[in-house]
């Protein structure tokens, strides 16, 4: 068993086991760098969550490889609760949140300046999906301590692929106005304000909107 399977959660191997086809190779390394699937040319790389981790990989390979990233998005998720000792399961309930392809964006702030590279296609894979959460006492304070052990692929729902300038140019609302602000393109898209500065930044740094100007403290931007 290679490195990278040894690290991966069950989203990861699942999700990779679901993209898989006849002939690709599985783990392999490339240029020194494990690669998740390797078909023919084309490189293909599961990343769940912190792109910024993957971010070095992309650099050093995109130049000679073609590259496709999978990233997750919840479109369903159900949280299951754990004991301490992770044996008992305390409940199941489906979580209200509902994902949606903007949230590529919160991972994408890590390299903007790379989302249009030629040889790079993002595809976001709509999920259903459980998280397992453990009684623990460990994890981040807004689930009050508790921690996420795992996350566990129900069914794969649809994807989206961006790979050039339309493609995440269609991402904005077609009635926002223009110019416009983080908070109007959130306002017009029903994002959080803080999802919406991400996505203003990352169009911005990929030359997709540009700052003409300021209404009052905030930044207006125009499509170019």
């Amino acid at each position: 068993m290679s490195i990278g399977t040894l690290q991966e959660r069950s989203l990861h191997a699942a999700l990779k086991a679901w993209y898989v086809q006849p002939g690709d190779q599985v783990e392999q390394q490339v240029e020194g760098y494990w690669i998740d699937i390797v078909r023919g040319d084309l490189l293909i790389e599961v990343q769940t969550r912190h792109f910024a981790q993957i971010r070095p990989k992309l650099i050093a390979l995109l130049e000679a490889h073609p590259m496709r990233l999978l990233y997750p998005i919840f479109q369903e998720k159900w949280i299951v609760r754990m004991a301490a000792d992770g044996a008992i399961a305390l409940g199941r309930r489906k979580s209200p949140k509902r994902g949606r392809v903007e949230e590529v964006f919160g991972e994408l702030v890590s390299f903007p300046e790379l989302a249009l590279h030629p040889h790079l296609a993002i595809e976001v894979v709509f999920v259903r999906a459980e998280e397992v959460w453990r009684d623990d006492g460990r994890g981040s304070w807004r689930r009050r301590r508790w921690s996420i052990q795992d996350q566990r692929l129900l069914a794969v729902t649809g994807s989206v692929t961006l790979a050039t300038a339309d493609d995440f140019r269609a991402l904005l609302p077609c009635d926002l106005a223009s110019p416009f602000s983080a908070r109007e393109l959130a306002e017009a898209a029903r994002l959080p304000l803080r999802l919406a500065q991400k996505m203003a930044y990352c169009l911005r740094r990929m030359g997709l909107i540009a700052p003409v100007g300021k209404r009052g403290r905030a930044w207006v931007y125009q499509g170019t």
